[in-house]
């Protein structure tokens, strides 16, 4: 009896351990990131100061972080526009690229028909597409989820087709002896195969289509974020203009964050 209590402490003192251990990896991984950027925005700090850089040339953190304590409202005003674009055209610019990767995967034909005209398109750089599809769909938001869903299309196309693509001949083979449907096929496996692909792609995506939000605000808005960004520029508004970058930054990182999160919950093997 004595001997089976000694043991389970042992065991209760291994499994404590164990778990010290993983807390302090954990608290390891997360100091690491915080320290070096705690480390750079003081050398930033020190270095505006030591060498008195005018605040319209590089604004101190502090002068950025007043910024969003005496400008909340109006980071708030522009954050909110620019985010509904954003994930409009995620939405619009993934569903058509993962409609398109269904139809060449089923069909050849379309395939060879349209894949050329999407790498055309991709070919354009946004920046000289976007006041073309300004004039075609006006300054409203309309031109601007096209333009974030356009940045979104061609990494998800490409992705789901090599994932719709990546099962293997023999997994098919097993299929068709079967008598499997093509629905079966697809619902059962192709589809879950091209998921890790899929959600790739949607990581890029979530950053991308913020991008494709601002140029559009960029070529004409008066409203979102890219429109802040052009005011405060030619206002000479250092602070703000360092303030609404991080705001866009913050909003790409939360975007990736939740494809992240839903990965996690779908993707389980």
């Amino acid at each position: 009896m004595l001997m089976s209590l000694a043991q389970v402490s042992a065991e209760l003192d291994d499994k404590k351990s164990g778990r010290n251990d993983l807390i302090y990896k954990r608290a390891v991984n997360a100091a690491i990131p915080i320290g070096t950027a705690v480390s750079l925005l003081l050398i930033w700090q020190l270095g505006v100061r030591l060498f008195e850089v005018p605040t319209y040339i590089a604004p101190a953190p502090t002068d950025v972080l007043a910024v969003f304590v005496n400008e909340f409202a109006l980071l708030s005003r522009n954050f909110w526009p620019t985010l509904i674009e954003s994930l409009s055209g995620f939405v619009v610019g993934n569903l058509a690229a993962i409609m398109i990767a269904i139809a060449f995967v089923h069909s050849r034909t379309i395939e060879k028909a349209f894949f050329p005209i999407a790498v055309f398109i991709n070919t354009i750089p946004i920046l000289a597409i976007a006041p073309i599809l300004v004039l075609i769909f006006g300054a409203g938001m309309t031109a601007k989820v096209v333009i974030a869903a356009l940045i979104c299309f061609f990494p998800t196309l490409v992705n789901m087709v090599r994932g719709l693509q990546s099962v293997s001949p023999q997994t098919l083979e097993l299929a068709r002896i079967l008598s499997a449907s093509k629905a079966e096929v697809f619902w059962k496996i192709r589809l879950p195969s091209s998921l890790p692909f899929l959600f790739s792609a949607l990581k890029i995506a979530a950053t991308t289509c913020v991008i494709g939000a601002i140029v559009g605000e960029w070529i004409g808005a008066d409203v979102g974020l890219g429109a802040l960004i052009i005011d405060s520029t030619f206002n000479f508004r250092s602070p703000l203009l360092y303030a609404t970058v991080f705001v866009s930054s913050g909003l790409s990182v939360l975007l990736f964050t939740a494809v992240s999160v839903a990965e996690k919950l779908v993707i389980r093997w």
